[in-house]
């Protein structure tokens, strides 16, 4: 969709996905598969999205964009979709539909002070701290911090939350800063991925010392098996790494 999701890179994910599952399986051939999005590209870091462009093209798979599904009339398996800007609207049969929702800030943040005119919660995108009321400071999904809503920008997000909150507390300022610093571990099949890592600037900042927007084996095993443990036994401990 075109509203703010919890990963930009979710959607074509299941998309790749799928396509090896069904080549696997033999039936590939017999399939058309198109990814439609509500915003103008596969991806907003262009070294990333060059190289999702790649795989796409490899694996056949058409792409429309700044389109925005309207209505699924189940009975006749029929999608309509609304194009944004021209306003046209299409209706396209399927056999199977994959859709990843609208997303929002639920109504009680929307209807509350707290909010910006996005209805999430109003904060300065470097400190954390809300625009109006300096007592009040949001990060993570609720936050108007303009980057994606993903563990991985939030693992960032905390400790710069708490120590502006304590030297709030103290009366000292508030020197933490949050870059906008996130990732999104990009599964391009099974056994591959790609590991974009990017700011606010929308400049790649990769940990690995090789070029993270080629397709590894080495980080699919780490978003498989490494990042689960990295989550549990570190992230929701408040420990930082």
């Amino acid at each position: 969709p075109s509203t703010p999701i919890k990963c930009g890179g979710a959607p074509i994910k299941i998309t790749y996905l799928a396509e090896d599952h069904w080549k696997k399986h033999g039936v590939r051939n017999n399939i058309d598969i198109k990814f439609i999005k509500g915003g103008p590209g596969i991806f907003a870091v262009k070294k990333y999205a060059d190289a999702l462009t790649r795989v796409a093209d490899r694996k056949n798979i058409d792409r429309i964009w700044n389109t925005d599904l309207m209505a699924i009339d189940a009975g006749k398996k029929e999608a309509t979709f609304k194009h944004l800007e021209t306003g046209e609207e299409t209706v396209m049969k399927y056999d199977m539909i994959h859709v990843s929702p609208r997303m929002s800030a639920p109504d009680f943040i929307k209807s509350s002070p707290l909010a910006a005119e996005s209805g999430w919660v109003d904060v300065n995108k470097h400190t954390t701290q809300h625009n109006k009321f300096n007592n009040v400071f949001a990060l993570g999904d609720n936050s108007s911090l303009p980057t994606s809503k993903t563990g991985a920008a939030i693992r960032k997000q905390a400790p710069t939350t708490v120590q502006n909150l304590l030297s709030l507390i103290a009366g000292k300022p508030m020197n933490a800063s949050y870059d906008g610093y996130t990732s999104c571990p990009l599964v391009t099949g099974y056994g591959s991925l790609i590991l974009a890592e990017f700011d606010y600037d929308k400049k790649p900042k990769e940990s690995f010392p090789f070029d993270q927007s080629k397709e590894r084996y080495s980080m699919y095993a780490l978003k498989a098996f490494g990042l689960p443990k990295i989550y549990w036994h570190g992230m929701l401990r408040g420990r930082e790494f």
